[in-house]
């Protein structure tokens, strides 16, 4: 790696809903100066870097990676983008931020991984569901042997009516790659391996569907991205998949946007162990006793890694922490959702290598 550093200028690249996210975050910690922006609409652009102070702002985000005084590159675009400028801004010498899916499939991933080694830049994936308090305690009192041998789990985020409106990019597959599965799913799926202590798969079987979505149905008001009223929805709104890792042990994993459920959104994990259960949101631990099962609902304690996602890139850069987000869990998250993809389009059970 260079020499360390004591502050970080960033670039954040797209200022959208999840751009904005990007800066806000950034911007708590002190060694962090977020100086440039790149939005290829000149409104939303001007909009976010007044709100934010941001001192230089282009359409194009060619001109950042240019920069010498540029160190760190968010990128805050749509997901087929994540890895071709991804890869450019790593072998321009920044440091990478990308938000999930790191890409639109394992082999892209994979070489957004070989640049970052190959450039000696920091790569990280922005999974920030694993940083809660919640998340951080479950994994501490797994560590602990609390609930035994970890055998299974099953993780869930649904909506009933979340669909990131329709005709937005969200909801075309030659921008997003896929639906609720890449978007929401994503956090499920990663929160439940995270906390398993496992990330590879031996085979995948899944389920998609586009049921709702395509009637106009379970519209959301997430992001700020155009409208394109007459763009066909042609990714998921639903998905299943049963995950069986290496070890043996399994994931059973549902997403949705949409879906007649009687809540407004379930965000859900447990994790099944020989001695006892752990299941959030609330965090709470289920175990037998001598009069029967008792469940108490457990306090998170503060978290060893700061829950904020951006802080802890800059901290992992200036040395102050190793990175909570490895590239190759992402990657092989990444390789899940495409065999859940796969089986879905094929109808068999998909085997990783």
């Amino acid at each position: 790696m260079p020499k360390s550093k004591k502050s970080f200028n960033i670039a954040v690249i797209g200022a959208g809903a999840i751009g904005v996210d990007h800066i806000r975050s950034f911007q708590q910690h002190p060694a962090a100066n977020v100086i440039a922006l790149a939005e290829v609409s000149k409104t939303r652009g001007q909009e976010a870097a007044d709100s934010y102070k941001i001192p230089s702002l282009v359409t194009d985000y060619h001109e950042l990676l240019q920069r010498p005084d540029i160190d760190v590159v968010s990128i805050a675009l749509p997901n087929f983008l994540h890895a071709t400028v991804g890869i450019e801004a790593l072998r321009a010498g920044k440091h990478l931020m990308v938000d999930k899916p790191m890409a639109t499939n394992a082999r892209d991933a994979a070489k957004l991984i070989a640049a970052a080694q190959k450039y000696r830049r920091r790569l990280m994936v922005g999974q920030n569901m694993r940083f809660s308090p919640e998340v951080q305690t479950a994994r501490h009192l797994i560590n602990q042997g609390k609930l035994g041998d970890v055998y299974h789990a099953k993780t869930c985020w649904s909506r009933r009516s979340g669909i990131p409106r329709i005709g937005s990019w969200f909801t075309q597959k030659q921008f997003a790659g896929g639906g609720c599965t890449y978007d929401i799913g994503v956090h499920a799926l990663d929160r439940a391996l995270f906390l398993m202590g496992e990330f590879e798969a031996a085979a995948v079987s899944g389920q998609t569907y586009s049921q709702l979505g395509p009637l106009g149905r379970g519209d959301g008001n997430w992001g700020k991205g155009e409208i394109d009223k007459k763009a066909k929805f042609d990714v998921d709104d639903l998905s299943v998949a049963l995950i069986k890792l290496k070890s043996g042990r399994t994931v059973l994993l549902e997403a949705s946007w949409a879906a007649h459920i009687p809540q407004h959104e379930v965000f859900t994990s447990q994790i099944f162990g020989t001695d006892a259960g752990v299941t959030l949101n609330p965090l709470r631990l289920t175990r037998p006793s001598r009069s029967g099962y008792i469940t108490e609902e457990i306090t998170p304690t503060t978290p060893l890694v700061n829950e904020n996602r951006m802080v802890h890139f800059i901290d992992v850069l200036l040395g102050k922490a190793e990175p909570y987000v490895k590239p190759a869990e992402s990657l092989a998250v990444q390789k899940i959702l495409d065999a859940i993809y796969q089986s879905a389009k094929t109808g068999r059970e998909v085997r990783l290598r």
